[in-house]
This record gives C-alpha cells, sequence and structure tokens, in this order.
C-alpha cells in the first residue's frame, strides 16, 4: 500500500511538473514591440516549453534543450512583421527598418540635410575648407562663397565599417559607387593683409545645382570665417579633466585629457568644438576664453621628484598650464609638453620604488618629451594635475602586499584593494536581456558579490561601486575609482550583440582594455577563464569604454558570457556555475598578482 501511494505521489509531482511547462507561455524579451533599426537583420531572442515546435512566419526554428532560441531574419526598409506560433499560442513582432542614407532626389533639388559644413567654421588663413553636398549623378555642382567660385565633383567612396563591426567579426570597408556625393575643397588666403589685422567673416556659402540647362542655389547653414593670426584667443580648461579628441566630433577618438587650467591657443571652430593649437579638438562647453591674446607659450628649467602616500610625484614649474599627452610603453611611461621650450640643466630624481631613470629631449622648437624608465613592466596607475602653473605627475606605486605571496599562503591577496562594478542596475538600465526576460543587472550583482566573497577569504580589501539594484550613472562608478584608488578596477558584465548579430554562434568570454597598465591583467583573466572553465574566447579588445578609462589603477571590463546566446544563457544562469566562475575569477586575480613583476 505504501509503495502503491509513493507512486502515486511521484506521478502527481510528475503531473505537476509537466503542467508547469505546458503553462510556460511562448515569449519574445528582444527586440520590444514596434522596435527601429537601420540595421539590415534583426534576432528574435525568446522562449517557449521545450516539447513541441516553435515557428517564425510558418518556418520551424531550433532551440535549445530549455525551449530558448535566438534566430536571426533579414529586414527590409520599412516595416517587417514576424509570427511566431507554439501550438495554440502565437506573438507577433513588428521591426521597423530605417535607412540611414540621405534619399537622393530624383529631380532638380539636393538632398535634405546634404550640405557640408553643417555649422560654423573659422580656420586660419592658408588652411582648406571643404564642402559636400549629395545631388542627382551626372550634375554640375559648386560652391560660391565671397566672390569665389569652388566646383565640387561627383566622388566615388569607400565607407568604412562602423567601430561596433569588429564585435561581429567584420571589418571590411565598403566601395560606393556613389555618384550623387559631390565634394570640393578651397585653400583660404594665406597673405592677405587684411586678415592679419582681424577676423574676416565670408558669410554663407551658396551652393549651385545644374542640371538640363536648369539652376538652383541653395544657402548653405554653416557660416565661414578667416581667423586673424593677431588676434588669436586663448582657451583654458574648466573641466576635470577636459576631454580632447582628434576631431570635433565625439565620434572622434580621445586624446590624453587636458588637466584642469590647460590653456591653449584656438586655431579654429566648427560648431560647439574648439581647435587647439597642439592638434586636439575640446568642446567648448568644457573652457572658458581668456582675456589674452598673446600665443600660449612657457619655458621650463628644472623638475624635481618627491614621494608621497603611496605615489611618485614629478613637478614640472612652468610660466602657464599648456597641454600635455602620455604614452605608456613596456618599461617606459613618456609624458609631452607642448608650446614648451627647455632651459633645463638640473633635475632631482632620487632612488624611487617605481623610477629607474629619466631621459628628456627637446623633440621640435615647441614639444619637450620626458621619458621615465620603469623598474617594472606592470605600471599601477598615473593622475595630471595643475597646482596653480606647475605641472604634477604623479606615478602610482606597485601595491605592498604580505610576504612573496606563495600560492600556499592563506591570504595572499593581504593589503591589496580591489574595485568590483557590477555592471548596470535600477530600473533604467538592465543591461542585456536573456531570451525568458533575465536581466544582465541582475546576473552581473549575483557574481560581484561572489566574486568579492571568494576575494576576502584571499585577504583582499574589496569595494564595490553598487551592492543593490539601483540606478548608478557611469560618473559615479569612474568617481569611486578615482577616489578609491584601488590596485585594480574590474567590471563585471554580460554581453549582447547590435541587432545584425548571429546570436546562435556568438558566445564566449571577452575582456576589455583602454590604458596599456590593464592590458597585462585584461589578457591574463581572459585567458584563465578560457582555460580553467573551458569557456569560449570571444576575444580580448582595446576599447574606450567609460569604466576601462580610468588612469588611477589598472582598469578592465570583463563580459562573462552572452546573454542573447540560447546555451550560453543557461550557464549564465546557473547557481553552481556562477560559483565556479566566481572562484576562477578570484584566483585568476591571485595568480596575476603573483605573476606581475
Amino acid at each position: 500500500m505504501r509503495k502503491f501511494l509513493g507512486l502515486i505521489v511521484f506521478g502527481m509531482i510528475i503531473a505537476i511538473a509537466s503542467a508547469a511547462i505546458a503553462a510556460q507561455p511562448l515569449s519574445v524579451a528582444y527586440p520590444p514591440a514596434n522596435h527601429k533599426t537601420i540595421a539590415d537583420r534583426i534576432f528574435l531572442i525568446g522562449t517557449a516549453p521545450p516539447t513541441g515546435q516553435v515557428s517564425v512566419n510558418g518556418n520551424q526554428i531550433s532551440r535549445s534543450a530549455a525551449g530558448h532560441f535566438a534566430p536571426t531574419f533579414p529586414l527590409q526598409l520599412g516595416e517587417n512583421v514576424f509570427n511566431l506560433r507554439y501550438e495554440n499560442q502565437e506573438v507577433t513582432i513588428k521591426v521597423r527598418r530605417e535607412s540611414n542614407q540621405p534619399q537622393v532626389p530624383a529631380g532638380l533639388a539636393f538632398a535634405k540635410d546634404s550640405l557640408t559644413p553643417k555649422v560654423d567654421v573659422a580656420s586660419l588663413p592658408g588652411e582648406y575648407i571643404c564642402f559636400g553636398a549629395i545631388a542627382p549623378a551626372n550634375a554640375l555642382v559648386a560652391v560660391k562663397l565671397a566672390g569665389v567660385t569652388i566646383p565640387l565633383k561627383a566622388r566615388s567612396q569607400v565607407e568604412l565599417p562602423d567601430n561596433k563591426s569588429v564585435l561581429l567579426g567584420e571589418n571590411s570597408p565598403i566601395q560606393k559607387g556613389s555618384s550623387e556625393q559631390y565634394q570640393g575643397c578651397a585653400k583660404t588666403p594665406e597673405n592677405s593683409s587684411e586678415s592679419k589685422v582681424e577676423k574676416i567673416d565670408l558669410g554663407l556659402p551658396v551652393f549651385e545645382l545644374t542640371m538640363n540647362d536648369k539652376t538652383i542655389s541653395q544657402q548653405g547653414t554653416g557660416k565661414i570665417s578667416i581667423l586673424s593670426p593677431a588676434e588669436l584667443e586663448v582657451a583654458e580648461v574648466t573641466a576635470d579633466p577636459g576631454v580632447a579628441r582628434t576631431g570635433a566630433s565625439t565620434d572622434f577618438s580621445r586624446m590624453t585629457p587636458l588637466p584642469k587650467g590647460t590653456r591653449a591657443t584656438v586655431i579654429g571652430r566648427e560648431g560647439e568644438w574648439i581647435r587647439l593649437d597642439y592638434g586636439a579638438w575640446i568642446k567648448a562647453s568644457e573652457v572658458r576664453i581668456v582675456k589674452d591674446t598673446l600665443p600660449v607659450r612657457s619655458i621650463i628649467r628644472s623638475a624635481r621628484s618627491r614621494q608621497v602616500s603611496g605615489w611618485t610625484e614629478i613637478l614640472f614649474p612652468l610660466e602657464t598650464p599648456v597641454p600635455v599627452t602620455v604614452q605608456e610603453g613596456e618599461r617606459t611611461f613618456t609624458l609631452t609638453l607642448y608650446n614648451t621650450t627647455a632651459q633645463t640643466d638640473i633635475i632631482r630624481l632620487d632612488d624611487d620604488p617605481v623610477i629607474s631613470r629619466l631621459v628628456w629631449q627637446q623633440i621640435s622648437p615647441l614639444q619637450v618629451q620626458y621619458t621615465f624608465n620603469l623598474k617594472s613592466a606592470q605600471q599601477w596607475g598615473y593622475k595630471l594635475r595643475y597646482e596653480g602653473t606647475t605641472l604634477v605627475l604623479s606615478l602610482k606605486h606597485p601595491p605592498v602586499r604580505s610576504g612573496k605571496m606563495p600560492a600556499s599562503q592563506e591570504k595572499p591577496l593581504s593589503g591589496i584593494k580591489i574595485l568590483l562594478d557590477p555592471g548596470h542596475g535600477g530600473p533604467e538600465d538592465s543591461g542585456g536581456v536573456g531570451p525568458t526576460g533575465y536581466r544582465e543587472k541582475t546576473v552581473a550583482l549575483i557574481v560581484s558579490k561572489l566574486v568579492r566573497e571568494e576575494l576576502v577569504n584571499r585577504g583582499a580589501n574589496v569595494v564595490m561601486t553598487r551592492v543593490e539594484d539601483v540606478d548608478l550613472d557611469l560618473p559615479p562608478r569612474v568617481e569611486m575609482i578615482q577616489k578609491e584608488e584601488p590596485a585594480i578596477a574590474i567590471s563585471i558584465h554580460y554581453n549582447a550583440l547590435p541587432d545584425n548579430g548571429d546570436a546562435i554562434n556568438t558566445k564566449g568570454v571577452g575582456a576589455f582594455w583602454f590604458h596599456p597598465q590593464a592590458h597585462s591583467l585584461g589578457m591574463f583573466l581572459h585567458n584563465y577563464l578560457v582555460a580553467k572553465l573551458n569557456r569560449p574566447s570571444y576575444g580580448v579588445f582595446w576599447n574606450n569604454l567609460a569604466m576601462t578609462r580610468p588612469a588611477v589603477a589598472p582598469s578592465v571590463l570583463m563580459e562573462l558570457g552572452f546573454m542573447i546566446n540560447p546555451e550560453e544563457f543557461e550557464w549564465i544562469v546557473n547557481p553552481t556555475e556562477q560559483q565556479k566562475l566566481a572562484s576562477a575569477i578570484a584566483q585568476g586575480i591571485t595568480e596575476w598578482f603573483a605573476s606581475v613583476k
């Protein structure tokens, strides 16, 4: 009788479990309703009970053993409708693909918003100013400016792939015929006597288009001016620090940030961007114009070093705060001062925990370069600031550890401060999403706490940017790294892809770094996790990310798997695997510290 009752109970359990699976609805976690994209394809991330079949627009799709799916479908311009069906359940997803290319008019007209420059441009005499337009093929296009006619010619173009294409394993330029793209440049007057006295406003360019003996004119929106070399403005950086870039938009690469107080002569403007005399661009909102028409120039004589808690500071007294750039090498740290001329006869540099020796030279009439040869290949962080007109470069000392930290030591990370940053958080920033709707922010926090526990057990002092599901923007996270000055900083994330990615076949561990001092840590952790956990490798990337940019410590961002991959998702949400991952991360950090010299 007891055996019979046991069979009944067992049967009831199986029935309840089967009913739960059957009740699990067909759902799509991505894309959201009425999604818009410029991608030429889209993946559908979702789940349904593992038994039975799921079809999209009548065609069966493959799924993981747990019932998850992530097929990719091509997109036509305009609205695309996907009907997903599982037994008697149905979900309809609409995706609108929009064009990112301006529409070329069929008649006698310029394409909307195609005339460039679109913003006001100011340059020095003798520099090129370029114009562009999109118009029908086989037309005659010209620009009239200040009584001068500048012909624009049809040009075939090479379209470079978006930066994110590297994340998709694609990076090939596309040759475009594009006979509708018209471009031309003209040099501003170089030796005009007027240009030496005051700024000249050339006004708005007028674009002319001629086809079939008919001509139309359209005024541009960007006013053109020529600056007076005798009355150039001086900009002082008010941001802390100022973001210097290689060109006049956020699309251009970052250069070494400029310490607050830096001064440079303004030699050009383009909309909201200011061009500085040493070659960088900066937003006008990050500087103020000072009443000084003299070009920014400085002499430098002596320099000296001093040691403060955990840092070596090198002081460079200057007449005015000048722009600087930094370059990190294998065992070198190079600082370049611009608009500076040396009158140096003596520099004091005592025996130091970081620096073995210093070499300096005047590499051009207005550039002085200081190369610090370092005692260790691993660099631990640096800071730049101005104290009045004195530039202070701070180089971080290696972390102080207890003993030589053999592998058998019970607390091998004693004395080491480590910052962990669980990615995303709060209702506004949930990060990537898995097939069931499970969010990246949740698993990132779970694993970060497990890593913290493992690191603390090894003696580390662990600081976390968040310990709850709260909104936390990137600037406060970065500020915490700057304030805490940890030995290393690691941001914990899980991966996704742009719409045109392959969610089924892309998986694995990825590491991202920005400053060379973080490369060793990122590469080591990536290789360690791949080997230790037998996980696929997504790759190691140099990447301009907010959480990799802090220079005060080696800072890396780890992508520990793909939320959108149906099979890898099961590994990501498995508590046993989460614990294994946390242990491997902590042990990898421990072994990296033991390996650096």
